[in-house]
């Protein structure tokens, strides 16, 4: 039997063709655009993304018997607004995860609602990428198109239901919402009056291996599949987490996408008393803790692109001295497109500190790399403070694939990084999820013993360990500085 694994991400779709050995036999990426309608905003037609799939199946296939898919999974960028009028028509764009045009809808949830009541409801406090505050703002903003909403949906759910029919949410994606009561696994009757909708609009919800329902035949026979079982999927970094092993207590992954990271396993409800970290559920039926930064990898390709107009990516890595590893004398903060953990702070933007008549493009791209893994460490000192105690850590996302900034990642943060064999991320994880659903393995721990297995693993250097470290005393200060020039800049 063959399983589908789909990874919605913001810049491009990739969807894995697996056995049921977890072998992966042929990989398909679709790009498509990401609108910019205003400065700091940050937009998607759903259609892409359906093409993307449409088109991709397919090709996918070539050379393969699509009558043999079994199932599919499908794991998506989170947060992004879906809405579909009457007769299922997308009423506009969405605007995604790292969209910051809700800072006054933010700003009233946690101050006039509270942040203790949003915690109580929700587990979690507001932040401008959730997608609460994005329902606000449209109600406000764009209040006819508010009164068309029949459904609203998740980007990874909009997928399934092209391919089911069926108006379906899996509880990790849904956490990220703040609409959804984590702690009891239900959309949370309080927020759903606060946004002024109803239970009517939402999606039915699921564990992430429990079958949703079956692809439509007259999609099947479009895509050349069979009317394979279709599960309810996750969100990109719990499906990540799956396809790392990053299950049961207290493991960790970290990933280097286009966002940044630190997810925290568990098998019970917990929340970080001060809400710096999400508190979410995890696709394996339990829970977890979540740091995230809104710019990681997205930097790297930033800096590449369209400072240096380059991109060969290792060549200019390679360019990088390597006695120049703690040593550098420029920072940089990176928040491009705002920032959410820990700092939560729609306003802030991308800094350099320390440029000089002779600064090279290497020290810059160098202080770069550094610079999301200080932000990433932000969130580790975070999950310090209450107790978690992180010695090891899986790593995943395209940012991972560099061995430079691997090694600098594991010195900054003075923690052993595993690098898992299957290096897919969040499509491996959801094509993991669909053989659960399948019934190709019993359940999720069954089928990651049996397919997951460490590539290598990068022990942090004691010296470099020792450099990082004042460097990130140095780094902590900065934001602080800045942070009311943010405010002073925009106004």
């Amino acid at each position: 039997m063959l399983y589908i694994g789909i990874d919605l991400g913001t810049s491009a779709t990739k969807l894995l063709l697996v056995n049921k050995t977890g072998e992966i036999l042929n990989s398909v990426s679709k790009e498509y655009p990401i609108i910019y309608p205003k400065s700091g905003w940050s937009e998607q037609n759903p259609e892409e993304w359906w093409n993307a799939v449409k088109t991709g199946i397919p090709e996918l296939l070539k050379g393969f018997n699509g009558k043999e898919v079994n199932g599919i999974g499908v794991a998506g960028q989170m947060h992004g607004l879906v809405v579909l009028d009457e007769s299922d028509n997308i009423i506009r764009n969405v605007i995604l995860w790292n969209d910051g045009r809700t800072s006054k809808e933010t700003e009233y949830l946690n101050t006039v609602i509270g942040k203790d009541k949003l915690s109580e409801y929700t587990a979690n406090i507001s932040f401008a990428g959730f997608t609460a505050p994005k329902i606000l703002w449209m109600k406000e903003n764009e209040p006819e198109n508010f009164k068309r909403i029949i459904k609203i949906m998740l980007p990874k759910d909009y997928i399934n239901y092209k391919l089911t029919g069926v108006h379906a949410c899996d509880y990790s994606d849904a956490s990220g919402m703040l609409l959804l009561d984590v702690k009891n696994k239900c959309w949370s009757q309080k927020m759903l009056d606060v946004c002024s909708i109803n239970n009517e609009q939402m999606p039915e919800l699921f564990e992430s291996y429990e079958v949703i329902g079956n692809v439509k035949k007259d999609i099947a026979d479009e895509l050349g599949i069979s009317t394979a079982k279709v599960v309810a999927g996750a969100g990109d970094n719990a499906a990540a987490a799956i396809g790392t092993g990053t299950l049961g207590n207290g493991k960790c992954n970290i990933s280097l996408g286009t966002s940044g990271t630190v997810f925290i396993s568990s098998d019970k409800f917990g929340v970080d008393e001060n809400n710096a970290l999400h508190s979410f559920c995890h696709a394996d039926s339990g829970y977890h803790l979540m740091g995230c930064i809104l710019s990681a990898a997205s930097c790297h390709k930033w800096i590449c692109d369209k400072i240096f107009a380059e991109t060969d990516y290792n060549k200019l890595e390679q360019e990088i001295d390597t006695a120049l590893l703690g040593k550098n004398e420029l920072y940089f903060l990176p928040y491009l497109m705002g920032e959410r953990s820990p700092i939560n702070d729609t306003d802030a933007t991308g800094v350099f500190i320390g440029l000089r008549p002779d600064t090279t493009r290497s020290q810059m791209l160098l202080a770069v790399l550094e610079g999301v893994s200080f932000a990433i460490r932000d969130n580790i000192e975070v999950a310090k403070s209450i107790g978690i105690d992180i010695k090891t850590s899986y790593i995943c996302g395209g940012g991972a694939k560099s061995k430079l900034w691997r090694k600098i990642l594991s010195a900054i943060l003075n923690i052993e990084l595993q690098i898992p064999n299957a290096e897919e991320g969040p499509g491996y994880g959801s094509a993991m999820l669909s053989m659960v659903g399948a019934n190709e393995y019993k359940n999720i721990n069954e089928c990651a013993e049996k397919l997951l297995s460490l590539k290598d693993t990068v022990s942090p250097e004691k010296e470099l360990v020792n450099l990082y470290e004042e460097r990130y005393n140095k780094f902590k200060k900065i934001y602080p500085a800045v942070k009311e020039l943010y405010k002073n800049i925009k106004e």
